[in-house]
This record gives structure tokens, C-alpha cells and sequence, in this order.
């Protein structure tokens, strides 16, 4: 966090707001859908992390890197304007959230100076998780206005690490945006950084698509009643992650040669599974070596699903929003555990997922509150997944090269984890773990052989 005391790394250089530049014609506002709307049962936000490598002094820094990227933010603005805006909430089921912009919006930007080992944060050793959580910014403050209630939805935080490199630090509240558009809005940032203008972005980058295409008026109202918006004040927060805490973060690589095995394997032992897929492997690997962490116990696996290019008709890959719904897996881990639990795992992830692609209904159907997804109550073993393989957010060059470790620090809050392409090889897959130190040795030696015994 942005600790200020003696005995934080950090330190505060300055804190500004970044806005939309003057005389801008900016829209102004977005109403949410349901797929927006459901993550206001779920109060943790999204913290996302990316490294560069970067030997320069603080004055370079203050006085060129950190020019640069309010400038380019500033006018990346322009054209998402929510990032900038608030999130709205009314106190009665008949009116739907929205996203609002006001002219004098901004985005928080803290800029700050970091002592801790650079070269330790970036590695794939398990590393002390507190330490990222000085990096990351807090969301402003909840407001009262009469007759709602407003919350930032978006920070950012830029850190050096004196002649080491940087870190850029960015928090959105869930409702604003999936992975899918946070990489439209950061491959965005990123070209007008490198180019100073955004006219080769205009030229060749994809605008977003605000018009609102996920119609289903009765789901907007169902999941507007489940989240309670009457209840929300000035007092409501978002969770924060604080220190200390005995968690750990590692990053383990599947390559394509081990991943390709494990295809392989589930291939020949479950030749009538209709689906199986890099992604279906890697999950349900990680599914069955954690599940050796726990005793006889209920446990649910659960991602989300891109449904742009699966409604019916389908909607534009540029479609701004949450356009994701879940997909759970439930299973006891004395299942997971056995010596065909890899196997367990990805018939059912499989399966759920094949049902959920080719199921058009799937995708538009009525959960209802969020613990209506466990009629037998929460499981005591949770995981969920963040990111997708298909985003490369190792592409992500602010004009300084392209970024050395990518973390995404939300997985701490519930035990998720990550899942994105490798930095040097798009074939490969990094799998970001957080887990309590000892759980984490655990589950380091049961990765290890797994794979010896699998492939």
C-alpha cells in the first residue's frame, strides 16, 4: 500500500490527477449490463502489475518518464472516457448502475521511489507478497451525492526502482472492464506513449464500441436486485490487501512441449471429451496439484468466459465492458487427490466448458445471487482463475521496451491465479500461484513431479 512511515519502502514523490485533456468532447455516460453488474457482490478489486527494465536516475524519470505517460494517459482518455469517470449507483433496483464522466474527472496518479529489490520482485522464486502491495494504488473514495452514490473506478501508480527499472501499478473496481478491454485501453496507452499522439492509434488501433449490445433488460434488473444497491452509502469499501501476511507469489512456465504432453495424455484416456485445450490442461493441473494441499473437502475451480464472439449474434471484440460469465467446476479434493485426479479434473472442466460454448442459453441465463452458485454452502477450497492466454501483455511497450514480469497482484485476495502467455515464448504459459509459504512448498513439489509422472 501507500504507506508513508518510517519503515515503508516507499516513497511518495507526488500525487496528481490525470484528466482528459481541456476542451475535449467527451461522452459522458455508460450504462452498466449484468455482466457489469454482478461484480458489485464481489468487492475485490483488480490489481494489475507490469516491470520494466529501466537504469535510469530519478531526475530522468521525474522529468521524462513520468511526463510522458500522464501526457499519453491524458489523451488514451479521450477515447475511454470510463476509465476516467465514476462508477453510479442509486439507491432503488428500478434505476441500473452506470458509469458516469463530468467534466473534471480524472484518474488518481501517484508517483512514488521504491527500495526493494527489483531483480527479486521480477524473478519466479516465491517472494513475500506484501512487497507487491506498495505498488499498487488505492481507489478514491466513495461519495454521497443526492440521490447517489459515486466511486472511483481507476488508479495508477508509477514507481522507480533507482537505477533498476520501473513499475506501473494499475487498481479498476470489477464493474468498469474485463481483461478484454483493459488490453484495448492499455495497447491504446501504450501506442500513444511510443508515437506521442494519437494519431497512429486513430489510424490503426480499434476505438472502443460503447453502444450497449448485451440487451437483456431482464437480467440489468435481476442482478441489480442480487447486489442490494439500496444498501450502498458513502460507507461502502472495497477490500484492500495489507501486510504483513505469510503469503508467498510464484510464477511457474508450462511449456509447449509439457503442455502438449498433458493434451496428449487426456487425449488417450478420455478420447470421447469434446474439448481439450491448452488452457483445459493447465487449469485442471493446477486444480488437482493444489487440491493435494487439503484434506477430504469441497472444492470449486471456477474462470470466466469471453461471450463476445459467442452471443448470438455475436458483439464486437472491442465491445466496452464486462462481457464474461463464469464457469465453475465443483469436486471433492479426495477425488482431485487420487492418481487419476488430473484427469478427473479435466473431464470436468471439459465438459463445462463445451456445454457452456456450444450452449447459447448457457451464457444469458439467470444465476441469481452469487451464493445461489452453491446450494451446499461456500466450499472450503476455492480457485479461480485471472487473465487469458490469448492477451499478450508482455507486448505492452510504453516506449521503453517491453515490460520484464507481469503480475496480477488481485489473485492474493482469494487464492486465484493467474494465467497468461510466457514473456519470450507465446507457445509457453505462466501461471502466477499465491499461497500461504509452507502450502506453498507443498505445492512446488507436487507441480515437480506431477509433471515427471505425466509426461
Amino acid at each position: 500500500m501507500n504507506d508513508t512511515d518510517s519503515l515503508s519502502p516507499l516513497t511518495i514523490l507526488e500525487e496528481s490527477h490525470v484528466s482528459p485533456p481541456p476542451a475535449t468532447t467527451v461522452r459522458q455516460s455508460l450504462p452498466l449490463t449484468f455482466c457489469d453488474i454482478l461484480w458489485l457482490s464481489i468487492p475485490d478489486p483488480v490489481h494489475t502489475l507490469f516491470f520494466y527494465h529501466l537504469p535510469i536516475t530519478k531526475t530522468h524519470f521525474t522529468e521524462t518518464i513520468v511526463p510522458t505517460l500522464k501526457q499519453s494517459l491524458s489523451t488514451t482518455l479521450q477515447h475511454f472516457f470510463p476509465f476516467a469517470g465514476k462508477l453510479t449507483i442509486f439507491p432503488t433496483r428500478s434505476r441500473i448502475p452506470e458509469i458516469r464522466y463530468a467534466d473534471g474527472d480524472s484518474v488518481d496518479f501517484t508517483v512514488a521511489e521504491c527500495d526493494l529489490d527489483f531483480h527479486d520482485l521480477t524473478g519466479n522464486h516465491p517472494r513475500n507478497c506484501d512487497k507487491f502491495y506498495h505498488l499498487i494504488p488505492v481507489l478514491g473514495s466513495t461519495a454521497k451525492e443526492s440521490d447517489h452514490v459515486t466511486i472511483p473506478v481507476f488508479a495508477v501508480q508509477v514507481t522507480l526502482f533507482p537505477n533498476n527499472g520501473i513499475s506501473i501499478g494499475m487498481t479498476n473496481h470489477h464493474t468498469l472492464c474485463d481483461a478484454s478491454t483493459r488490453f484495448c485501453f492499455l495497447k491504446a496507452w501504450t501506442a500513444i506513449a511510443q508515437t506521442g499522439s494519437d494519431d497512429w492509434f486513430l489510424a490503426n488501433g480499434t476505438l472502443p464500441v460503447y453502444d450497449r449490445l448485451v440487451k437483456y433488460p431482464k437480467l440489468d434488473e435481476s442482478y441489480t436486485s442480487n447486489a442490494k444497491v439500496e444498501s450502498f452509502n458513502e460507507e461502502y469499501k472495497l477490500t484492500r490487501l495489507s501486510g504483513p501476511t505469510d503469503k508467498v507469489r510464484a510464477t511457474f512456465i508450462l511449456t509447449r512441449t509439457v503442455i502438449n504432453g498433458l493434451k496428449k495424455l487426456v487425449a488417450t484416456e478420455l478420447p470421447t471429451l469434446a474439448y481439450v485445450s491448452s488452457f483445459t490442461v493447465t487449469c485442471a493441473y493446477i486444480w488437482s496439484c493444489a487440491a493435494q494441499l487439503h484434506d477430504d473437502e469441497p472444492a470449486a475451480f471456477g474462470f470466466t468466459v469471453d461471450c463476445r464472439s459467442r452471443l448470438d449474434p455475436p458483439i464486437p471484440g472491442a465491445y466496452f465492458g464486462n462481457c464474461v460469465l463464469p464457469c465453475l467446476n465443483l469436486a471433492r479434493t479426495s477425488i482431485l487427490k487420487e492418481k487419476e485426479g488430473f484427469l478427473t479434473a479435466a473431464r470436468l472442466i471439459g465438459e463445462n466448458l463445451h456445454k457452456m460454448l456450444t450452449d447459447k442459453d448457457e451464457f444469458v441465463k439467470d444465476f441469481g445471487p452469487i451464493e445461489n452458485l452453491f446450494p451446499d454452502g461456500w466450499p472450503i477450497m476455492m480457485m479461480g482463475v485471472a487473465g487469458t492466454p490469448k492477451l499478450k501483455f508482455y507486448d505492452l511497450d510504453f516506449g521503453f521496451g517491453r515490460p520484464i514480469k507481469h503480475e496480477t497482484v488481485s489473485i492474493d485476495y482469494s487464492g486465484s491465479i493467474s494465467i497468461s502467455a510466457c514473456r519470450d515464448s507465446n507457445e509457453d504459459l505462466e501461471i502466477g500461484v499465491c499461497l500461504s509459504a509452507a502450502q506453498m512448498d507443498g505445492f512446488v513439489g507436487h507441480f515437480n513431479s506431477g509433471l515427471e509422472s505425466y509426461i
